[in-house]
């Protein structure tokens, strides 16, 4: 697909090293003590962090469920240290692995529990999601095109509440908020061409991102440019937080149910939707797989090829979306996503390497700043390949 490099965590002291080699360790801690796993699920967890970081890879159990689809992913990978797989490769089979260790996929006691539901279910809970909910009913009162605006916004600087970005983040303000690219108006433009379609937004993470995107897709339905919204999820727990079905309703609910008026109003629209099939939730066995949407499999490649235009959130599809590689920042978007069955949008905070479609002056300004612009949660883009 390309000669850029792909992104590799055998690099010391690189982003991606960072992330096997400090992040995660302070993810396992928190797995640990947020749910009163037994001497068994504990051993099988540490000894994963161990093999992450100095160990080889090794495949999955013969029997477990995914085995076959892992297998053939793995292809060429097996007995070789993590650090030489792709980054993305790695990041999501120690996901896969970890589930397996706390014994997700069972037999036993914690078949289906999910390790990472303390994180979900206390953010969404937090008081900070009433005042955010609150602040809707600001909304009702603006222009269409301004409220418009605004809930774009929303769901797009959502993605700073990411858990797993959480871990090892200093903490960012507003004030330092940077948006490096922005094709907002075209995204606007190309949906307002396509009303009356179908719209799919592949989802990132729960809680208080998925709230601002479940908001946001109140609006494409209810403000004209959707007839129906295909809204995808993972079929398991990923990467921390990352959105499920049973988070998705859980968000849902917790809209219905918000003391906040414009909030319950748009939680029941949603709930209405969902019923009617306005709003359609789906997921595919792909989504946690450790391979770029470049290549996804034939069956999700013609749900989405239906839609009229597909939102992309976070950067872990951006990541999958453009390819996980090193690539010169002013490579334009459009070259790396034509693969992509349908005209598509990604809306990101940058929190990790991969960075394609900015200009040559925005890089110069902030590579002159000095600061891990990539990957430390202050900045954002909105990029679209409309393909009129």
């Amino acid at each position: 697909m390309s000669n850029a490099p792909v992104i590799r965590a055998d690099v010391p002291g690189s982003f991606a090293w960072g992330v096997f080699h400090k992040r995660h360790p302070e993810l396992v801690r928190r797995v640990l003590d947020a749910l009163p796993y037994g001497p068994a699920e504990r051993a099988v967890v540490e000894r994963l962090l161990v093999e992450s970081t100095t160990g080889v890879l090794e495949p999955l159990r013969a029997d477990a469920p995914d085995a076959a689809r892992w297998l053939a992913w793995g292809e060429g990978l097996w007995g070789r240290p993590w650090g030489e797989a792709p980054f993305l490769w790695a990041e999501s089979y120690f996901y896969r692995r970890l589930l397996d260790a706390t014994g997700y996929f069972g037999p036993g006691a914690w078949q289906g529990v999910d390790p990472f539901a303390p994180f979900k279910n206390a953010e969404l809970a937090g008081a900070a999601v009433d005042e955010e909910l609150a602040a809707l009913s600001a909304l009702d009162g603006l222009p269409e095109t301004r409220r418009a605006e605004a809930l774009l916004s929303s769901a797009l600087w959502g993605n700073r509440a990411d858990l797993s970005f959480g871990i090892t983040a200093e903490t960012t303000g507003t004030a330092a908020a940077d948006l490096v690219a922005d094709d907002s108006a075209t995204l606007w433009t190309a949906l307002g061409r396509a009303t009356g379609g179908q719209v799919c937004v592949i989802a990132d993470n729960a809680g208080r991102e998925l709230l601002p995107d479940l908001v946001l897709i109140d609006h494409l339905l209810t403000g004209g440019p959707a007839a129906q919204v295909v809204l995808y999820v993972k079929p398991q727990p990923y990467f921390v937080s990352d959105a499920t079905t049973a988070d998705v309703l859980a968000s849902v609910e917790r809209l219905r149910t918000a003391p906040s008026a414009a909030a319950g109003a748009v939680g029941g629209r949603l709930w209405r939707a969902m019923n009617s099939g306005a709003l359609v939730v789906r997921t595919h066995p792909f989504f946690c797989a450790p391979l770029p949407f470049h290549d996804m499999p034939a069956d999700l490649r013609t749900e989405l090829a239906a839609a009229t235009m597909t939102i992309l959130k976070g950067d872990l599809n951006y990541r999958r979306l453009v390819g996980d590689r090193l690539w010169p920042p002013t490579t334009p978007f459009g070259e790396t996503v034509r693969h992509f069955p349908s005209p598509v949008a990604a809306l990101r905070t940058l929190k990790s390497d991969v960075i394609v479609g900015l200009d040559a002056a925005t890089v110069a300004r902030l590579d002159g700043t000095g600061t891990s612009w990539r990957t430390d949660g202050r900045h954002a883009l909105v990029q679209v390949d409309a393909r009129p």
